[in-house]
């Protein structure tokens, strides 16, 4: 896994960024976090999504608007259609791009719905099917067009009353502080290197920060310690190993992060409010 602070570059001529990804492999594991915006619709891919502290399947038609520095990354199981590949059509843009076009009066629903997307935001079935042909139609017009064919998509969006938040934390937007670096750097540590030992000094001295300093900003961007984000990463990638495949779990606790499988089996529960081998044997229902 590579995960990293993702940096976007707008599509030329455009002042935001889309990316028709086809993948014949599937959907890898990789978690990452980015300043802007995020919308996709997964096609043709069914699996599960992790935003935040949120764990859920997805299926084919899938659409999600995810909030600034909010971690995130999909993880494909299979695709309806073998022939076919795994498509995510994703769209980028930043929240100053954002609040320039809600100072209109008529898109304050907008305006609300990424205030809403903080916390990652699902949209319902016949919202995201009525959408659908309005994305795929936007990634082949000419930058003008494609502008506002996004703005039509998310000022139909925003009218979809039973979008449900995914995340129960989200993080602090603070795009330009020297403090968001420093997490940011803290952040790229954990993401990369979960599955092993990994100490708050180490971590203090990468943000160049005292150990009671990291603490107060961790807290304050990511609202959980170091500790309970760990454990959510590393659970995280737990279920999706647990159920893209038959690696014994006790195999699967070392690889993330877990020398003791009792200890691993009882965070499991506690987060998950199941054991690993029922997540498994669940799943896989």
């Amino acid at each position: 896994m590579e995960p990293y602070l993702e940096h976007l570059t707008p599509d030329e001529g455009a002042s935001w960024a889309t990316l028709n990804r086809r993948l014949e492999a599937g959907i890898p594991f990789q978690w990452h976090h980015h300043p802007e915006f995020e919308l996709t619709l997964t096609l043709n891919s069914r699996g599960q999504r992790f935003i935040g502290d949120h764990i859920g399947r997805y299926e084919p038609g899938d659409l999600v608007l995810i909030g600034p520095y909010l971690p995130h990354t999909w993880h494909s199981l299979d695709r309806p259609e073998p022939a076919e590949p795994h498509i995510a059509l994703v769209m980028w843009f930043l929240p100053e791009w954002a609040e320039r076009l809600t100072t209109n009066t008529e898109l304050r629903a907008v305006a609300a719905m990424l205030a809403r997307a903080a916390n990652g935001l699902h949209f319902s079935p016949d919202v995201a099917a009525a959408a659908r042909p309005l994305i795929e139609d936007l990634f082949g017009r000419p930058p003008v067009e494609r502008f506002l064919g996004l703005v039509t998509v998310l000022t139909q969006l925003a009218e979809d009353r039973d979008a449900v938040p995914l995340s129960a934390t989200a993080p602090e937007l603070a795009a330009a502080s020297v403090d968001r670096g420093r997490i940011d750097r803290v952040l790229n540590h954990i993401h990369s290197h979960f599955a092993e030992p990994i100490s708050i000094v180490q971590l203090a001295d990468i943000a160049a920060l005292s150990p009671s300093g990291l603490h107060r900003s961790f807290l304050r961007h990511v609202r959980l310690t170091v500790g309970q984000y760990l454990i959510r990463l590393r659970i995280g990638r737990a279920c999706a190993l647990l159920s893209s495949g038959n690696m014994p779990i006790g195999v699967i606790a070392g690889e993330v992060g877990y020398d003791s499988l009792a200890n691993f089996n009882r965070q499991f529960k506690a987060l998950k409010g199941t054991t690993p081998r029922e997540y498994r044997a669940a799943f896989a229902g």
